[in-house]
């Protein structure tokens, strides 16, 4: 009979075990339950599906508004998936996280344009398309049944305010940056960013883009280096509708940056001085 019971205990502790491993947490059900720390454990999965994706790097000008984007490939037989979408003549987006929810919010962003230019005739503001964006993410964390939108957004666009850069949360915030990174290894890039963001205010487009690439490169592997595959730049700006800029067109503002990289790499050490033997 002791053995008996014993065998009944192990199997019960096992058991219990077994349960709480597969239910350690019981606030992330749902996007609806707070944890007694106030957390909301979903939202935050959310917002780190964003940390986890491929780099995005946006920055701004006084006429001008890039989006610079490092593609990723599933393997080697496969191609690099595009991270920037065009929204309108105006704006686009670059993306970090779930591709497949970006493809809905940029068809919902894209919809919003044309019903706004078929209304009033007239382009779609940036920051009012933003805070729809905001509001639209913020509902998905009011609904059980719902699950928050995996992925961030930088948003570019040019309107009659001027150059504007924008970037979306899955918890719903948004903000105005005038330059902001996203993605894996972002903090990176923000580095760069913020040494040099007083002279983007100044910079032609071409200079831009240099800041932008420069500022990806810091988010690449030891061992991955940007290339024409793997690099998409997006440009809006003063008498100039949104496009993305990849391919041969980016090669120059490719081979340019990897010439000061090796530049940097070739500079000589300082000879050693001669030791004295005397």
């Amino acid at each position: 009979n002791a053995e008996y019971m014993g065998k009944v205990s192990v199997f019960f502790t096992f058991f219990c075990f077994a349960i709480l491993t597969m239910f350690r947490n019981q606030y992330d059900t749902d996007c609806i339950t707070w944890s007694p720390q106030g957390r909301l454990f979903q939202v935050e999965y959310a917002m780190e599906a964003v940390k986890q994706g491929s780099a995005a790097v946006g920055l701004r000008s006084k006429t001008h508004a890039i989006l610079c984007t490092l593609k990723r490939s599933s393997s080697e037989l496969a191609d690099f998936q595009s991270k920037v979408f065009k929204v309108d003549d105006h704006m686009g987006t670059a993306i970090a996280g779930l591709t497949a929810d970006a493809r809905v919010l940029s068809k919902y962003m894209r919809t919003e344009c044309l019903n706004h230019r078929f209304v009033y005739e007239s382009p779609l503001q940036v920051g009012r398309l933003v805070a729809q964006i905001g509001d639209k993410s913020q509902a998905k964390t009011q609904r059980s049944s719902k699950r928050p939108y995996g992925v961030g957004l930088l948003i570019a666009g040019y309107d009659r305010t001027g150059p504007h850069l924008y970037e979306t949360c899955p918890s719903g915030n948004y903000f105005e940056y005038k330059a902001q990174a996203i993605g894996a290894r972002a903090q990176s890039a923000k580095t760069y960013l913020e040494r040099h963001f007083a002279e983007f205010d100044d910079c032609s487009l071409d200079e831009l883009v240099k800041h932008g690439l420069r500022a990806l490169q810091g988010t690449t592997q030891t061992d991955t280096e940007l290339t024409v595959k793997n690099v998409a730049v997006g440009v809006v700006g003063l008498n100039e509708n949104f496009h993305i800029v990849e391919g041969d067109s980016i090669k120059p503002h490719i081979e340019a940056l990897q010439g000061e990289t090796a530049e940097t790499r070739d500079v000589p050490a300082a000879e050693a001085a001669p030791m004295d033997t005397s």
